[in-house]
């Protein structure tokens, strides 16, 4: 398991993920919360280079509010 970043917010239905470092995962990549429950993938990655952001959107069922503040990973 990798950490992927922390959830910063929620707009037009994704949640934004902050990446603690430069890594970016590949678009289409599941995102897991530290139970290993998948609830999202990676639809795009924007930002600075040297720490972007990652917009998830969310698996049906998941409301985004309750995800902000949280660590997300990914599975490796």
């Amino acid at each position: 398991m990798r950490r992927l970043g922390e959830v910063v917010r929620t707009a037009q239905g994704v949640a934004v993920v902050r990446s603690p470092d430069d890594t970016m995962p590949d678009i289409g990549t599941p995102v897991v919360d530290e139970e290993l429950t998948e609830w999202g993938r990676v639809v795009d990655v924007f930002g600075p280079v040297e720490r972007p952001y990652l917009a998830v959107s969310p698996t049906e069922g998941v409301r985004l509010a309750t995800l902000v503040g949280s660590p997300v990973y990914t599975r490796e």
